[in-house]
């Protein structure tokens, strides 16, 4: 009866620790999506600003052009 009782005691200790591994990768892809989604974003804003970084530099050689003329 003992063996019995430590057996399944054992069975519901591994049994939790199947759900939470579970819950653990679950939440492990959920987070990688994320990481990805969010790392996408920012190379979208950096090539933004490299953009808008250009941009400023050629209206800045159109101001001085003109004010050199």
């Amino acid at each position: 009866e003992a063996s019995v009782r430590s057996l399944n005691g054992r069975m519901r200790t591994h049994a939790r620790i199947e759900a939470d591994t579970q819950k653990l990768l679950s939440e492990r892809a959920r987070l990688a999506a994320d990481l990805d989604k969010e790392a996408a974003r920012a190379k979208r804003l950096d090539d933004s600003a490299a953009e808008v970084s250009r941009r400023l530099v050629a209206a800045m050689e159109t101001v001085r052009e003109v004010l050199a003329k």
